[in-house]
C-alpha cells in the first residue's frame, strides 16, 4: 500500500451524519465485545449501539496485544463476539492463525481505500475502522526546565538529559509500541533499528502496559516524553495540558485501526449486526465527543478538527502485511525481548 494515496482527495471531507434512533429498541439478545481504544470511547459505542438496537453489550477493554492473546488462547471456546479497535497488526496476525473470520459488510462499498487494503491484506477477516500516526508527546514544562532544545526527531529521544524520562508501552502487550518497533526497523533498517531501540532503553523510565497511557503521563508532568499514537497527545493538548505532539522530523508509522468477527462467535449474527453498524457514519462519529481524534474510515464520517493532519507527514511505506504475519510478529517481539528489554538501565 502506498504511504500517502489513501490519504488524499476526500480523506478530510466531512458530511452531516445520521441521527441515532430516538427510542430504545426491544431486547435482541447479546454481545460480547473486546475493544482496543479508550474506555471512553469503547462505553460510547456499546452504549450507543445497545440503545439503538436493544442487543445488550457486554464490553471489555483492553490492549490490542492483550485481546490477540486472549483470543489465542480462548481459541477452543471462544468467548467474545466482536474485537473492535487497536492496531491492525495484531488483527492481521490473528487473521493468519484463523482466530478471526470472513465477512464482507455491505458498508464496505463506502470506505477509504486504505480500509479495504486491511481487509484484503486480512483475507476477509478484517477491515479498518479509523487510522492514526505514530509519534510522541512531550511535556513543554520539563523540557525548558532541562535545557534542552524540543524535540523534533526520533534521534532527539536520545539525548543523555532524557535519562529515565520517556515513556512507552511494552510491545508484547501494546499494538502502539509494537507499531513503534515494526516502524523503527522499517525506517532505519533492523540492525540501526535494534541499536536505535537499544539506546533509547537507557531513557526509558518504563515500559507501560497501554500504549496510551505514556500520553497521560507526559501531560501531567511523570514523564517528559510519551511515545505515542499522536492523536493521543492531542487529547491532553486539547484539555490545555502543556503536552506538545509531535510527528518525527525522520519520518513515522501508522495505524489502522480495525474490527473483527471472532471466530466461532457465540452471536455471530449480532457481531455482524455491530460490525455493519460501526462502519457507518453515525457510529464513527462518537469518536470526537468521546475525546478520540483518529481519522474514520467511511468517507461520509466527519474528521474531527482536532485529528492530526497525517496528510501534511513524512510517513513511511508501512508493510502491513509483513509486520502483521504470525511469523515476524513473533521473531521481532521475541528479539525485543532479548536484545532491548533485558538489557540493564
Amino acid at each position: 500500500m502506498q504511504s500517502k494515496s489513501w490519504l488524499k482527495a476526500g480523506l478530510f471531507a466531512a458530511l452531516a451524519t445520521a441521527a441515532f434512533a430516538a427510542t430504545p429498541a426491544r431486547a435482541q439478545g447479546s454481545l460480547v465485545m473486546y475493544c482496543g481504544v479508550q474506555e471512553e470511547w469503547c462505553r460510547a459505542m456499546s452504549n450507543a449501539f445497545e440503545k439503538e438496537t436493544g442487543i445488550k453489550v457486554a464490553m471489555t477493554r483492553k490492549s490490542a496485544g492483550e485481546i490477540y492473546a486472549q483470543l489465542k488462547a480462548e481459541s477452543s471456546n471462544p468467548r467474545g463476539d466482536i474485537w473492535w479497535g487497536g492496531t491492525g497488526d495484531p488483527h492481521l496476525q490473528a487473521a493468519e492463525e484463523g482466530l478471526t473470520q470472513e465477512y464482507e459488510s455491505p458498508k464496505n462499498k463506502e470506505l477509504h481505500p486504505w480500509a479495504l487494503d486491511q481487509w484484503k491484506a486480512a483475507k476477509h477477516r478484517s477491515v479498518g475502522i479509523y487510522a492514526g500516526a505514530l509519534g510522541f508527546g512531550f511535556n513543554t514544562e520539563q523540557i525548558k526546565a532541562k535545557g534542552i532544545p524540543e524535540p523534533k526527531c526520533w534521534a532527539d529521544l536520545l539525548n543523555a538529559k532524557l535519562k529515565d524520562d520517556v515513556q512507552v508501552a511494552d510491545p508484547n502487550s501494546s499494538g502502539t509500541a509494537y507499531n513503534l518497533l515494526a516502524t523503527v526497523v522499517q525506517l532505519m533498517g533492523e540492525d540501526k533499528g535494534f541499536e536505535y531501540l537499544k539506546a533509547l532503553h537507557k531513557n526509558i523510565s518504563q515500559y507501560t502496559k497501554s500504549g496510551a497511557a505514556p500520553a497521560k503521563a507526559a501531560s501531567l508532568g511523570e514523564t517528559a516524553v510519551g511515545i505515542v499514537f499522536i492523536h493521543d497527545a492531542v487529547v491532553f493538548a486539547v484539555q490545555g495540558d502543556p503536552i506538545k505532539p509531535v510527528a518525527p522530523c525522520e519520518g513515522t508509522g501508522y495505524e489502522i485501526g480495525s474490527m473483527s468477527i471472532v471466530k466461532g462467535a457465540r452471536n455471530l449474527d449480532n457481531a455482524k449486526k455491530f460490525y455493519d453498524w460501526a462502519l457507518t457514519p453515525a457510529a464513527q462519529a462518537l469518536a470526537a465527543p468521546a475525546k478520540s481524534y483518529q481519522v474514520p474510515s467511511n468517507k461520509a464520517s466527519p474528521v474531527p478538527a482536532q485529528s492530526p493532519k497525517m496528510d501534511q507527514m513524512k510517513l513511511i511505506n508501512y508493510d502491513f502485511v509483513k509486520y502483521g504475519s504470525s511469523a515476524e510478529r513473533n521473531r521481532l517481539l521475541a528479539k525485543w525481548d532479548k536484545e532491548v528489554k533485558a538489557l540493564p538501565k
